[in-house]
């Protein structure tokens, strides 16, 4: 009979996970050496929130991202209250923003537009950048804005006009570039179509929108080539993923594959779309840095700090982050 082994019969010990703060770096080539995130949670990830946040919390929440390294922050909208009460204190936020751009320089907070009241009411507030939102398709036109999509340009062409008069960059959003809930795919060549004639107005950028996240790669890639043959080149695009099919980082890299260097982001995967079944939201901010830094890309973000507002934030809203990068580096 064989006498056991004590030492055998104990359990074996837990093995030590050690959660990593950076991504290892493993450049591809053909990629840019830097990129510019156009960090949307203040405004467009917020909006979409059913908890509407305090002020003075929002506010915090802008110096947090800017303290994490952001230095484009799209801090709000003047649309009217009725539309969007979850940012109807726009006017009483940028007071507590002031001293923001002394502390961080080159700190950009542009605001949403929707036409020359809300011009007006940005530009009493001392804004510098500002955004107008069209529509690729006149299905999603006609209910964002009750209007076709010329007649959407005609609205933005006095604004574009009077805030470049005034020194102020105009970002110019085409939503619905990819696929439209009520008109399905949408065709490349009018998205290439409606977008031109947003530059053609003035916009100094145009921000490309998969609405309800159904883009793919080749569709990206297809949508630059067509952009391109109209002589307009990637310096000039951003773009903008949601997440709602899982394909928002891959599409970001087929975007930077094709020369894009500015790309949208929500910090902590805030907001969603009201227009597809289990939108997730935007791309998460955190998840985009953790892929451009295992790039080699710079960004000048904190990810630590910026994982760590995220996971703050959740709290204030009362929810977990979606981001699977917050998760992964907070949990």
């Amino acid at each position: 009979m064989t006498t056991p082994d004590p030492a055998a019969a104990e359990p074996a010990a837990e093995p030590t996970v050690t959660r990593l703060g950076l991504p290892d770096r493993a450049p591809l080539g053909g990629l840019p050496a830097s990129v510019r995130i156009h960090e949307v949670g203040p405004r467009d990830g917020l909006q979409n929130e059913q908890t509407t946040l305090p002020v003075a919390v929002k506010a915090e929440f802008i110096a947090r991202l800017a303290a994490a390294g952001l230095r484009t922050i799209e801090a709000a909208s003047f649309v009217h209250p009725k539309w969007v009460p979850q940012l109807a204190d726009a006017e009483q936020l940028f007071p507590q923003l002031a001293g923001l751009a002394e502390e961080y320089p080159g700190l950009r907070l542009p605001v949403l537009v929707p036409n020359e009241r809300g011009l007006d009411r940005a530009l009493a507030n001392g804004v510098g950048d500002v955004a107008v939102f069209a529509s690729a398709t006149e299905s999603f036109a006609r209910r964002n804005l009750n209007r076709s999509v010329a007649e959407s340009l005609e609205m933005f062409a006095p604004v574009v006009r009077r805030a470049t008069e005034a020194g102020i960059p105009v970002r110019g959003y085409l939503s619905m570039c990819f696929g439209d809930p009520w008109e399905g795919p949408v065709p490349v060549a009018q998205v290439v179509e409606v977008g031109c004639a947003l530059l053609d107005l003035g916009s100094t950028e145009l921000s490309l929108g998969d609405t309800i996240g159904t883009g793919t790669p080749g569709q990206v890639a297809a949508l630059l080539a067509g952009f391109a043959a109209r002589g307009v080149g990637p310096e000039r695009l951003a773009v903008h993923f949601h997440d709602t099919y899982g394909q928002a980082l891959a599409n970001t890299l087929a975007a930077l594959q094709g020369g894009v260097r500015t790309v949208d982001a929500s910090a902590g995967g805030l907001g969603g779309c009201p227009y597809a079944k289990s939108a997730t939201g935007n791309l998460a901010t955190e998840d985009l840095v953790w892929m451009l830094h295992g790039l080699g890309i710079e960004t000048g973000v904190d990810l630590e700090a910026l994982a760590a507002t995220s996971a703050w934030l959740a709290g204030e809203l009362g929810r977990p982050s979606p981001s699977r990068a917050v998760r992964a580096l907070t949990g």
